[in-house]
C-alpha cells in the first residue's frame, strides 16, 4: 500500500475521491490504515470524519480510542453518533465515561448510538438519573412514565427541546403520570405548533377537569385548526360547565361541520335553556349530521319550546334526522302530536304536503294524520296509514295486507339482500319488513345478521321475519 498516495486522495477536493479512499482503506484492514484514518478524522467534511470513525471502528487499535473520544464533542450530530458508534464495536472500557453524557444529547440519533454502544459495553446505569437517561436514549418513553415522579423533568424536557415526534411521545407519557407538575406542562404543551401535542393535552385537561384551567381551553376554542376548536369543546364542558355555553352557542356558526356537531353534542349535555333557540335554528343546518345531533340535544335539555321545530324536523329528507326528532319529542311530551306547538306548525307541515321530495310529502302526510283536528275532544287521532321508518309503527299495529308471490325471482332476493345491508335506516327496515311478508327462507342468513342491527327497529322486524320462517 503507498500510504503517500492515500495521504495524497484524502487531500483531495473531491468528496467522492476521499470516501473512496476511506473505503479502501477500511477494506484493505492493515494496521497501516489507521494512519490515514486519523488523519481524515480531521477533515473539514462531517461526512468525511463520519466515515473514517466508522472504519476506525473495525481496527481494534489502542490508538484509535482517544482520538474517537475526542470526536464526541464533534459539533455535528452525525459525526458524534458514528464515534460513538464505533466505540462500541472497539469494546474499549475506557470509551464508558465519556460515552455516558452523550444519553441526554440533543440529537436522538446520537442519545440512540450512545446507548447501543455502552450497553456493548456492560455498562449499568448507577444512579436514578443514568437510568432514566437511558431509558429515554432507548426512545421508549413508556418505561420512562413508568418511573412516575422520577421521570416527570426527564419527560418535560424531552416535550420541550426534543424531535417532534418525541415531543409528542413525552407529552403523552407525562400524561399517564400522577404528579402535580403535569397540569402545568399540559397547559404549556398546548402552546405548542404540533397539533397532535395539543389534542393530547386537551385530552389531559378534559379528563382532570380542573376548573382553573378553563380559560386556557377557551382560547382554544377559536383555534385556527377545526381538529383543535372540536377537541377542546369537550376540554371546555369539562372543566368549566355552563360558563362554557355562551362561547359553545356561537361555535354553532363555526365554518366547520365537525365543529358545529361537538358543541351542539356539549350543549345537549349541559342542558342549558339557553340554548333553545340556536339549536332550533341548526335544525336547519345544511349537515344532516349537525341536525340529527341538533334534535337529539333538543331533546335532552327537555323544554316544552322544542317541540315546533322538532316537529318541523320530522319533515326532514334524512332519516336520521327524523328518527332523532320524533325520539326527542317522546322524550320533552309522550302527547307531542296534541299539543298547541305542534298544532301551531300546520300551516308548513300543509305546505310540505305538496313537495317534489318523496320523504317530505310523505312525512307531511303522515304528520297531517297524526295531528288532531282542532277542537277534536281529547284528541281522538284518525286511523293511521303505514308509517314511514322515520315515525315507528307500534307492534301492535297491524301489517297492511300485501300480495305474496309464489316464488321470488332471484334478482328480487339479491336486491333485498344489498338493502338490508344498507346505510339507510329506512331502506333496511323496509327490507326487513318485506322479508316478513316474503317467508323466503333463503333469507335465514342475512335475517340473523340484520337482528344485531344499530337500530331498534330494524332488529325488530329482522326478529318477527325470522319467526315468521318458523
Amino acid at each position: 500500500m503507498m500510504l503517500w498516495w492515500k495521504y495524497q486522495q484524502l487531500r483531495s477536493s473531491n468528496l467522492n475521491t476521499r470516501l473512496a479512499t476511506i473505503a479502501e482503506l477500511a477494506a484493505a484492514k492493515n494496521a497501516d490504515s489507521v494512519g490515514p484514518l486519523l488523519f481524515a478524522l480531521k477533515d473539514a467534511t462531517k461526512e468525511i470524519r463520519s466515515a473514517a470513525a466508522l472504519a476506525l471502528g473495525q481496527f481494534q487499535d489502542k490508538q484509535v480510542v482517544g482520538p474517537l473520544i475526542n470526536m464526541l464533542a464533534d459539533p455535528t450530530p452525525l459525526a458524534r453518533a458514528t464515534a460513538a458508534e464505533a466505540l462500541g464495536q472497539l469494546q474499549n472500557p475506557d470509551a464508558i465515561t465519556p460515552l455516558i453524557p452523550l444519553l441526554c444529547d440533543a440529537d436522538a440519533t446520537v442519545r440512540a448510538r450512545a446507548s447501543h454502544s455502552l450497553e456493548r459495553l456492560g455498562w449499568q446505569p448507577e444512579t436514578d438519573k443514568e437510568r432514566t437517561w437511558h431509558i429515554v436514549a432507548t426512545g421508549n418513553l413508556n418505561k420512562v412514565a413508568e418511573l412516575g415522579s422520577d421521570g416527570v423533568e426527564v419527560l418535560a424536557e424531552m416535550m420541550r427541546n426534543g424531535p417532534p415526534e418525541k415531543q409528542l411521545s413525552a407529552a403523552k407519557a407525562l400524561a399517564e403520570i400522577e404528579d402535580p407538575r403535569v397540569p402545568k406542562l399540559m397547559v404549556e404543551a398546548l402552546k405548542k405548533p404540533n397539533v397532535l401535542m395539543r389534542l393530547a393535552a386537551l385530552e389531559f385537561l378534559e379528563q382532570s377537569g380542573d376548573k382553573s384551567h378553563y380559560e386556557v381551553v377557551e382560547r382554544l376554542l377559536k383555534d385556527k385548526a377545526s381538529n383543535i376548536r372540536a377537541a377542546a369543546v369537550a376540554a371546555a364542558i369539562h372543566c368549566g360547565g355552563n360558563r362554557a355555553v355562551p362561547v359553545l352557542i356561537g361555535m354553532l356558526k363555526d365554518g366547520s361541520w365537525e365543529v358545529r356537531r361537538e358543541a351542539i353534542k356539549a350543549l345537549g349535555k349541559l342542558g342549558d335553556p339557553s340554548a333553545i333557540d340556536r339549536l332550533a335554528q341548526a335544525l336547519q343546518d345544511r349537515d344532516h349530521d349537525v341536525r340529527e345531533n341538533a334534535a337529539v340535544a333538543l331533546g335532552r335539555i327537555g323544554d316544552a319550546r322544542s317541540i315546533r321545530p322538532l316537529v318541523l324536523a320530522l319533515l326532514d329528507t334524512e332519516s336520521f334526522v327524523r328518527n332523532a326528532a320524533h325520539n326527542s319529542l317522546i322524550e320533552i311530551d309522550p302527547n307531542w302530536e296534541k299539543t298547541e306547538a305542534t298544532r301551531s306548525a300546520l300551516p308548513q307541515i300543509q305546505a310540505a304536503r305538496k313537495s317534489r321530495e318523496y320523504w317530505i310529502s310523505h312525512s307531511a302526510a303522515l304528520l297531517l294524520e297524526m295531528i288532531p283536528a282542532e277542537g277534536a275532544s281529547g284528541g281522538a287521532v284518525a286511523e293511521k296509514r303505514p308509517a314511514p321508518a322515520s315515525f315507528p309503527v307500534p307492534e301492535s299495529e297491524p301489517a297492511p295486507p300485501v300480495e305474496i308471490p309464489a316464488t321470488l325471482p332471484a334478482a328480487a332476493f339479491d336486491i333485498l339482500a344489498d338493502l338490508l345491508g344498507d346505510r339507510d335506516r329506512d331502506l333496511r327496515l323496509a327490507a326487513a319488513e318485506a322479508f316478513i311478508c316474503l317467508h323466503e327462507k333463503r333469507a335465514t342468513s342475512i335475517l340473523a345478521n340484520a337482528v344485531h342491527d344499530a337500530d331498534a327497529f330494524v332488529r325488530q322486524a329482522a326478529e318477527r321475519a325470522l319467526m315468521a320462517l318458523t
